[in-house]
């Protein structure tokens, strides 16, 4: 298992930035309507592994089907870099837009396939 590391990442333009202590030993590929529309590559952490350094309260917020996730997005350059929900077992989580992690290759990564689809 590879070592937990702080990543910067962040939207297109700048707006939204935050940090995120993970190891990427699993990415999710989830083809749930939403995620499979915008490519989504995942990564879950707990909110005290999450930091947003830039654009709070500057995203949009768009919530569907149970309205259990928040998913996030920057209203000037349209990216959804990271989202937040509650997880199995009522834990708050965040989930992390691998593809816009910076200097982070998802071509590197082992990835896991989700049937989202099914929930």
């Amino acid at each position: 298992m590879s070592e937990a590391k702080t990543y910067e990442g962040g939207c297109h333009c700048g707006k939204v930035r935050y940090k995120a202590t993970t190891d990427l030993a699993k990415i999710v590929e989830c083809n749930c309507s939403i995620c499979s529309k915008k490519g989504h590559l995942l990564t879950f952490v707990t909110p005290d592994q999450f930091e947003l350094v830039a654009g709070d309260g500057a995203s949009t917020e768009y919530l569907f089907n149970k309205h259990r996730i928040h998913h996030l997005f920057c209203p000037t350059c349209g990216v959804a870099s990271y989202a937040w929900g509650i997880g199995h077992g009522g834990q708050k989580m965040v989930s992390v837009n691998v593809r816009c992690l910076d200097g982070v290759d998802p071509s590197t990564l082992a990835v896991t396939k989700f049937d989202g689809k099914s929930l």
